[in-house]
């Protein structure tokens, strides 16, 4: 999560350091704010419509005797295009971010392997880059559906011709179940 493969491309917002000149008793503090160029790259990057702002600061700090922490927030303001009507869609995001980097990280081997119900830590890299998580964070906290303000999903009906489109209501059983039951237990009194 928190550095890149040698084989991508450097993200647009990169802020390394490298762990061998990371103190090991004291934080290193840092502060990220892009330029408007930069946000321009992450906003294509991510399929936003723009990138207003971006935030991230925070702190690398040594974690017993070889890990490291990072923890910050994020905030940012995007704009997204709604998902139903494509419409600019503002949204303010606010996130505190934590990753745990362990020297003595062991990738788990084998066929079936169980998801960590800690998805903070990860191993220690060469190089911890503040960048590439803050686009991770800004990523992760993105609305997934983006909404305009009265835009509704309304409903698709498809048929062949000569043939009766199936509806929703058409489609729920248990409503017919329960008219139903209702009749068997002597509650129709038509």
């Amino acid at each position: 999560m928190g550095q890149l493969p040698p084989d991508e491309a450097t993200p647009p917002l990169s802020h390394p350091f490298p762990v061998g000149g990371l103190s090991k008793r004291k934080p290193t503090r840092f502060a990220l704010k892009p330029d408007a160029d930069v946000r321009a790259q992450i906003a294509q990057e991510l399929g936003l419509l723009e990138l207003v702002s971006l935030r991230f600061s925070g702190e690398v700090r040594p974690d017993r005797s070889r890990d490291f922490v990072m923890e910050g927030r994020m905030d940012a303001i995007v704009v997204q295009p709604c998902s139903i009507t494509l419409a600019p869609v503002r949204a303010e995001l606010s996130e505190m971010v934590l990753r745990r980097y362990l020297a003595d990280w062991t990738t788990p081997e084998g066929d079936e392997v169980e998801m960590p119900e800690d998805d903070t830590t990860e191993p220690l890299p060469e190089v911890i880059d503040a960048g590439h998580v803050a686009i991770e964070a800004l990523m992760l906290a993105l609305p997934l559906y983006p909404r305009a303000p009265g835009a509704e999903l309304g409903e698709a009906v498809f048929a062949a011709p000569d043939v009766e489109p199936l509806r929703d209501e058409t489609l729920k059983p248990f409503a017919g179940l329960a008219a139903l039951r209702q009749r068997l237990e002597g509650g129709d009194k038509e």
